[in-house]
């Protein structure tokens, strides 16, 4: 799962705004718009989160999920929860 917050930050490690996105994922610039908008994890078509994911994966993000692994090498962030 994704959420708004990790697209918007994904976004900005790429220095791509929501219009780029949209070509990248090729998506409707509305639909990434409603996507960011989310509170915590997007609620989206499946095919909608996919394609988005996958055009972050291409263009260079790694998307993690809580508690997951980083497999990859380079920089990044990750938000911490906190209780």
């Amino acid at each position: 799962m994704i959420t708004g917050s990790q697209m918007k930050a994904a976004r900005a490690l790429l220095g791509l705004d929501q219009k780029g996105l949209a070509r990248l994922a090729g998506l409707s610039l509305p639909t990434i718009q409603r996507m960011e908008a989310s509170d915590g994890v997007v609620r989206a078509v499946v095919d909608s989160l996919e394609k988005v994911v996958n055009a972050l994966n291409t263009a260079g993000v790694e998307l993690i999920t809580p508690g997951g692994r980083s497999e990859g090498h380079g920089r990044g962030v990750r938000l911490l929860e906190r209780d």
